[in-house]
Protein backbone atom coordinates (compact mmCIF):
# COMPACT_ATOMS: atom_id res chain seq x y z
CA UNK A 1 0.00 0.00 0.00
CA UNK A 2 1.22 3.60 -0.57
CA UNK A 3 2.04 5.84 2.42
CA UNK A 4 -0.77 7.37 3.36
CA UNK A 5 1.33 10.46 5.25
CA UNK A 6 1.91 12.05 1.55
CA UNK A 7 -1.40 11.09 -0.04
CA UNK A 8 -3.76 14.27 -0.97
CA UNK A 9 -7.37 12.77 -2.09
CA UNK A 10 -9.03 14.53 -5.25
CA UNK A 11 -12.11 12.02 -5.01
CA UNK A 12 -13.86 9.45 -2.59
CA UNK A 13 -15.92 6.93 -4.17
CA UNK A 14 -18.11 5.14 -2.36
CA UNK A 15 -19.85 1.69 -3.22
CA UNK A 16 -23.07 1.65 -2.23
CA UNK A 17 -24.85 -1.66 -1.31
CA UNK A 18 -23.29 -2.98 1.85
CA UNK A 19 -21.34 1.00 2.58
CA UNK A 20 -24.20 3.10 2.00
CA UNK A 21 -27.07 0.53 2.61
CA UNK A 22 -27.28 -2.88 5.03
CA UNK A 23 -26.57 -4.46 1.36
CA UNK A 24 -30.53 -6.36 1.85
CA UNK A 25 -32.56 -6.35 -1.20
CA UNK A 26 -36.70 -6.42 -0.72
CA UNK A 27 -38.10 -8.60 -3.38
CA UNK A 28 -42.10 -9.33 -3.84
CA UNK A 29 -43.16 -11.24 -7.35
CA UNK A 30 -42.84 -7.55 -8.66
CA UNK A 31 -38.82 -7.59 -8.13
CA UNK A 32 -36.87 -5.47 -6.14
CA UNK A 33 -38.65 -2.71 -4.45
CA UNK A 34 -36.53 -1.59 -1.68
CA UNK A 35 -33.10 -0.65 -0.07
CA UNK A 36 -32.35 0.08 3.74
CA UNK A 37 -29.98 3.24 3.79
CA UNK A 38 -28.66 4.41 7.19
CA UNK A 39 -28.97 7.52 9.24
CA UNK A 40 -26.40 10.24 9.16
CA UNK A 41 -24.69 9.24 6.17
CA UNK A 42 -25.54 12.49 4.03
CA UNK A 43 -24.74 14.53 7.14
CA UNK A 44 -21.30 13.44 7.58
CA UNK A 45 -20.82 13.39 3.26
CA UNK A 46 -22.11 17.08 4.13
CA UNK A 47 -19.06 18.03 6.29
CA UNK A 48 -16.91 16.17 3.56
CA UNK A 49 -17.81 17.57 0.29
CA UNK A 50 -16.41 21.07 1.01
CA UNK A 51 -12.82 19.31 1.27
CA UNK A 52 -12.85 16.83 -1.66
CA UNK A 53 -15.30 15.38 -4.29
CA UNK A 54 -17.59 12.37 -3.44
CA UNK A 55 -18.93 10.24 -6.43
CA UNK A 56 -20.99 7.12 -5.44
CA UNK A 57 -20.77 3.30 -7.99
CA UNK A 58 -23.16 1.05 -8.14
CA UNK A 59 -23.22 -2.54 -9.98
CA UNK A 60 -27.32 -2.96 -9.03
CA UNK A 61 -29.03 -2.72 -12.36
CA UNK A 62 -32.32 -3.61 -11.16
CA UNK A 63 -32.20 -1.43 -7.93
CA UNK A 64 -30.45 1.47 -10.10
CA UNK A 65 -33.68 3.49 -9.89
CA UNK A 66 -33.68 2.86 -5.89
CA UNK A 67 -30.22 4.16 -5.44
CA UNK A 68 -30.58 6.98 -7.77
CA UNK A 69 -33.43 8.14 -5.71
CA UNK A 70 -31.58 8.14 -2.67
CA UNK A 71 -28.26 9.46 -3.75
CA UNK A 72 -28.99 11.59 -7.03
CA UNK A 73 -32.48 13.00 -6.28
CA UNK A 74 -32.14 13.22 -2.55
CA UNK A 75 -28.28 13.34 -1.53
CA UNK A 76 -27.55 15.31 -4.66
CA UNK A 77 -24.18 13.32 -5.76
CA UNK A 78 -23.07 11.59 -8.65
CA UNK A 79 -24.11 8.44 -9.86
CA UNK A 80 -22.67 5.71 -12.16
CA UNK A 81 -23.35 2.37 -12.85
CA UNK A 82 -20.06 0.33 -12.67
CA UNK A 83 -19.57 -2.90 -12.69
CA UNK A 84 -17.61 -4.64 -9.72
CA UNK A 85 -15.05 -6.26 -11.40
CA UNK A 86 -14.74 -3.12 -14.00
CA UNK A 87 -14.13 -0.51 -11.23
CA UNK A 88 -10.55 0.04 -11.37
CA UNK A 89 -10.58 0.54 -14.93
CA UNK A 90 -13.39 2.99 -14.91
CA UNK A 91 -11.53 5.09 -11.83
CA UNK A 92 -8.41 4.62 -13.70
CA UNK A 93 -10.29 6.39 -17.42
CA UNK A 94 -11.01 9.65 -14.63
CA UNK A 95 -8.51 9.93 -11.57
CA UNK A 96 -4.90 9.10 -10.79
CA UNK A 97 -6.04 6.18 -8.53
CA UNK A 98 -3.22 6.74 -6.00
CA UNK A 99 -5.50 10.00 -5.45
CA UNK A 100 -8.57 8.40 -4.63
CA UNK A 101 -10.36 7.17 -1.64
CA UNK A 102 -12.11 4.20 -2.26
CA UNK A 103 -15.08 2.67 0.16
CA UNK A 104 -16.42 -0.69 -0.82
CA UNK A 105 -17.59 -4.04 1.06
CA UNK A 106 -17.37 -6.91 -1.74
CA UNK A 107 -16.02 -9.75 -2.25
CA UNK A 108 -14.17 -7.92 -5.74
CA UNK A 109 -13.74 -4.38 -4.28
CA UNK A 110 -10.17 -5.49 -2.43
CA UNK A 111 -8.86 -5.50 -6.21
CA UNK A 112 -9.53 -1.91 -6.20
CA UNK A 113 -8.38 -1.42 -2.56
CA UNK A 114 -5.32 -2.48 -3.41
CA UNK A 115 -4.82 0.19 -6.29
CA UNK A 116 -6.00 3.66 -4.66
CA UNK A 117 -4.83 5.68 -2.31
CA UNK A 118 -6.59 4.83 0.51
CA UNK A 119 -9.48 2.31 1.21
CA UNK A 120 -12.25 2.03 3.89
CA UNK A 121 -13.77 -0.63 4.86
CA UNK A 122 -17.31 -1.05 6.79
CA UNK A 123 -17.08 -3.30 10.02
CA UNK A 124 -19.01 -6.14 8.14
CA UNK A 125 -17.26 -5.94 4.87
CA UNK A 126 -15.87 -9.29 3.27
CA UNK A 127 -12.67 -10.89 4.66
CA UNK A 128 -10.52 -9.42 1.99
CA UNK A 129 -11.69 -6.14 1.62
CA UNK A 130 -11.09 -5.99 5.56
CA UNK A 131 -7.37 -7.12 4.93
CA UNK A 132 -7.14 -4.23 1.90
CA UNK A 133 -8.62 -1.77 4.06
CA UNK A 134 -6.51 1.51 5.36
CA UNK A 135 -9.42 2.04 7.93
CA UNK A 136 -12.32 -0.05 9.25
CA UNK A 137 -15.49 1.09 10.57
CA UNK A 138 -16.86 0.19 13.96
CA UNK A 139 -20.11 0.31 12.31
CA UNK A 140 -21.97 -1.51 9.57
CA UNK A 141 -22.87 -0.83 6.02
CA UNK A 142 -26.14 1.07 6.56
CA UNK A 143 -25.56 1.95 9.82
CA UNK A 144 -23.85 5.01 9.36
CA UNK A 145 -20.25 3.61 8.40
CA UNK A 146 -20.56 6.15 5.80
CA UNK A 147 -20.83 8.86 8.60
CA UNK A 148 -18.10 7.46 10.01
CA UNK A 149 -15.50 6.95 7.56
CA UNK A 150 -16.12 10.55 6.74
CA UNK A 151 -15.43 12.22 10.43
CA UNK A 152 -12.56 9.90 10.32
CA UNK A 153 -11.63 11.26 6.72
CA UNK A 154 -11.92 15.21 8.18
CA UNK A 155 -9.50 14.32 11.20
CA UNK A 156 -6.80 12.22 8.66
CA UNK A 157 -6.70 14.69 5.49
CA UNK A 158 -8.45 17.69 6.46
CA UNK A 159 -10.06 19.90 9.27
CA UNK A 160 -11.31 17.21 12.12
CA UNK A 161 -14.99 17.89 12.91
CA UNK A 162 -15.58 19.86 16.08
CA UNK A 163 -19.08 18.75 17.96
CA UNK A 164 -18.76 21.04 20.30
CA UNK A 165 -19.30 24.08 17.16
CA UNK A 166 -21.98 23.76 14.68
CA UNK A 167 -20.97 23.17 11.47
CA UNK A 168 -20.49 26.63 9.88
CA UNK A 169 -21.50 25.56 6.33
CA UNK A 170 -24.52 27.98 5.66
CA UNK A 171 -27.37 25.55 4.37
CA UNK A 172 -25.37 23.16 2.98
CA UNK A 173 -25.83 20.27 5.06
CA UNK A 174 -28.41 17.94 3.98
CA UNK A 175 -31.17 19.87 4.74
CA UNK A 176 -33.65 17.08 4.66
CA UNK A 177 -35.02 17.77 7.85
CA UNK A 178 -35.16 21.12 7.59
CA UNK A 179 -37.56 23.45 8.45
Amino acid sequence: MSPVEKFTPQCFILDVDGVLTTGQFYYTDKGKIMKVFGPDDNDGLSLLRQHVEIRFVTGDKKGYPITQKRVVDDMKFPLDLVSTIHRLDWIKERYQPEKVIYMGDGIFDHYVMRKVGYAIAPANADKLALQHAHFVTERSGGERAVAEACLHLLEKFFTPYNPDALPGLQGKLSGEWAV
